[in-house]
């Protein structure tokens, strides 16, 4: 191998550094595995990437360079800083994979001493040298979808410091281009992390003292470097301050702040005053880690002046009377005009499929075609008549001047009296029942009864938070309000599973709800959400059906109530699983975003009429007496509790077995050998079951006993299967050698 350097090449070793700081040569090793990557269960390697090192001729540099090649990297670098560097590497290589811009130097000077010359060649090389060497290897890393990219700032560019404004200027514009190289890399798998490190070198040997610069020696920075250099480190856009074995990672903290400029009233220094106690107040406060997160702040403060109409800032000084805040006394009982909603078959039809209801499954019809028999309105179609009341009216409230665009649906209540008709007009009365006060905000309890005709037919409770309106001095807690409720301590009954679509959200929208935080990209990174999330009420209505099925057999006259919190956003796209818990009448659910676990909807009860003892599948379950295979199932969770995890290893396969009589299904029972250390248990599969037989109770007997051989059973009709067939070649090893009655 040969590098290039000024115009002449010279041969150096395979990791292209110099033999004398080679750590295969015999006149050099280090160790970085002695700081602490001896602990790990396999160290990290660089093998066939290929690594550049601005500034590595001693301190931090040469220290990078060492680690890197100790760790099977090639890497080539520098005693200067240079884009030329790039082409070296690709010349010896034919890629580069890592690069450190490390290269710097200081020229400290008190700000008044500082000359043109100090100020420009400082920025030359920290800032525009890094530019220019991370240019010239941009492209490469984007092509080959891969690149980790560090920038050097330092605390004077985090913090300041006396006599290098120069330096700090110059270090903390690397933190801007280290943010937005990772925003425009990150889909090329482009990472670029800042570090602040504190260590002995060239730059700080003349300013620390010996026994400093022993504490903080280049090899405690190294590790870190690494680390966020590594393919399986999906760190972007950090910032570490690190030296003497510490690392910690900086964000930005911004106080809440205040909307000092009010409607028909000039904004003046006096406001700002008088305000600036708030202003600075970090009691509460956000993180913003976005340009997105940022101004949606300063979209909402738009859109409140918007609302109030306030007029452009006025050179005059005539002043108004401004009244905001909310008042109790003046704003619970009061009533809302009527809302109307006119409908046709149509629009339970589109709000079933908004919630995803499918024609693959034939339960699913009597609330798809108009045609059916059975054809009706799911229960939770209610809540579409009833929620253009959370908005229209309510700005003409007396003693509630809120900012509408600082509420958040926080929790909903829905009792049916009767079955939803599949038309006609609906009559939605709202009140305000109640305000609490929660100290960061309010909560607005929104009464609505709906009426079709004279006919009571639901009440609904619209709970909504008002960001930033607490502190009035209101009560904390509501008599009129629904509460949530705990979980059971066991594991749940049953378990639904649906994926969402992509265009879940576009879908539901038509229903009426049609704020573009759902659909709209730009509008949803404004709230701070990096793509558009799925409506509450849309997970709402998913859950509430998976209960209507497992637990009442589609019968909506069974349906009573519901009662949900929304806890965090959901995705379109993301799988919605509900757990559900039977205690009586009233069925406990919580719904968990599957792809990460986060809980969407918690504290969440349906009450019903009546229920099946068991949950409900596809046909109705008939109790049978005296039924042998229940001896079998037994027999066979007993064994699995003993073995289960190396059977879950050897299977992964949810079986769901349909034990008729008489010719209807009398029970069912699911062996579940792919999740967890496996589970038998009676009822139809929590999830998707891969292969699903129906037999009678005798039939089953003889296939376990040996007496009817299973292939027979199946050409003869005698045992039904669906699914993957190939997988019951696994389950009859199991009968087999669990199933000794």
């Amino acid at each position: 191998m040969q590098r290039a350097s000024e115009g002449k090449r010279e041969p150096i070793c395979a990791c292209a550094i110099p033999p004398a700081l080679c750590p295969t040569s015999s006149q050099f090793s280090v160790g970085l595995a002695n700081s602490g990557g001896s602990r790990m269960s396999a160290p990290l390697r660089f093998d066939g990437r290929v690594v550049l090192v601005t500034g590595a001729g001693g301190g931090l540099g040469r220290a990078y360079a060492l680690a890197f090649a100790e760790r099977g990297a090639s890497v080539v670098d520098s005693v200067e800083a240079g884009e030329k560097l790039v082409q070296t590497a690709l010349d010896a290589f034919g890629r580069i994979d890592i690069l450190i811009n490390n290269a710097g130097i200081l020229r400290d000077r008190s700000f008044v001493r500082i000359s043109d010359e100090d100020w420009d060649i400082i920025h030359k090389v920290h800032l525009r040298g890094s530019f220019l060497v991370t240019r010239a290897a941009w492209n490469h890393m984007k092509n080959q979808k891969f690149g980790r990219i560090i920038m050097t700032s330092s605390a004077a560019g985090i913090y300041g410091n006396f006599g290098q404004a120069n330096y700090s200027a110059a270090k903390l514009g690397l933190l801007g281009l280290a943010n937005t190289l990772a925003i425009e890399g990150r889909k090329y798998n482009i990472h670029c992390n800042t570090i602040a490190p504190t260590a002995g070198s060239r730059l700080t040997q003349t300013v620390m003292p010996q026994d400093m610069l022993d504490a903080f020696k280049p090899d405690y920075v190294a590790p870190l470097v690494l680390w966020l250099c590594h393919e399986s480190c999906q760190e972007n856009s950090g910032l570490f301050e690190v030296g003497a074995g510490w690392i910690g990672k900086l964000r930005w903290e911004r106080s809440l702040g205040s909307v000092v400029r009010q409607k028909n009233h000039p904004m003046t220094p006096e406001d700002v005053q008088n305000k600036w106690e708030k202003i600075c107040d970090f009691d509460n406060v956000n993180h913003p880690r976005t340009i997105q997160e940022s101004v949606s702040m300063l979209n909402d403060v738009l859109s409140q002046i918007e609302s109030q109409d306030v007029s452009p800032n006025p050179t005059s000084h005539t002043t108004s009377a401004f009244s905001t805040g909310i008042d109790p006394t003046k704003a619970i009982g009061q009533k809302m005009p009527p809302i109307t909603y006119e409908y046709t078959h149509l629009q339970p039809i589109l709000y079933a499929l908004g919630v995803g209801m499918s024609t693959k499954d034939p339960d699913h019809l009597k609330f798809l075609f108009e045609g059916s028999e059975e054809f009706c309105c799911l229960p939770t179609f209610a809540v579409i008549a009833a929620q253009a009341s959370m908005s229209a009216g309510m700005a003409d409230i007396p003693g509630l001047a809120i900012d509408f665009t600082k509420v958040l649906h926080g929790e909903q209540y829905l009792e049916i009296y009767k079955p939803i008709p599949t038309s006609g007009t609906l009559i939605s009365e709202a009140t305000v029942a109640d305000i609490l006060d929660k100290g960061s905000g309010a909560v607005l309890l929104l009464d609505v009864h709906t009426y079709s005709g004279k006919d009571l037919v639901c009440y609904n409770q619209f709970a909504v938070f008002v960001v930033g309106a607490g502190g009035f001095g209101g009560k904390r807690s509501s008599e009129k309000g629904k509460v949530t409720v705990n979980l059971p301590n066991r594991p749940p009954d049953a378990i639904a599973t649906d994926v969402t679509t992509v265009d879940q959200a576009a879908l539901y929208r038509l229903s009426g709800d049609s704020n573009p935080l759902h659909i709209d990209p730009g509008f949803a990174a404004l709230g701070g959400f990096q793509k558009p999330i799925l409506h509450g009420l849309c997970s709402f209505g998913f859950a509430a059906r998976h209960v209507l099925k497992h637990f009442a057999n589609n019968d909506v006259t069974k349906f009573k109530a519901i009662k949900v919190r929304f806890a965090k956003p959901v995705i379109p796209g993301q799988t919605l699983q509900t757990e559900m818990w039977k205690e009586g009448n009233r069925i406990h659910i919580q719904t968990k975003v599957k792809e990460t676990g986060n809980i969407s909807i918690a504290g969440a009860y349906v009450d019903l009429t009546s229920t099946s003892d068991q949950p409900t599948a596809k046909h109705p379950t008939v109790k049978g007496a005296g039924l042998l295979s229940d001896l079998v199932f037994e027999e066979i969770g007993r064994r699995i509790k003993e073995e289960g995890n190396q059977l879950v290893k050897k299977v992964n396969a949810v079986f769901q077995w349909n034990i008729t009589k008489d010719k209807k299904t009398a029970v069912q029972w699911t062996i579940d050998l792919k999740n967890g250390s496996g589970e038998v248990y009676q009822g139809p599969a929590r999830g998707k079951a891969d292969t699903i037989f129906t037999v009678s109770d005798e039939d089953f007997l003889d296939v376990v006993l040996g007496k009817t051989n299973p292939q027979k059973a199946f050409m003869s009709g005698k045992l039904k299967v669906k699914g993957n067939i190939m997988l019951s070649q696994k389950l009859g090893t199991i009968l087999q050698q669990y199933a000794k009655l």
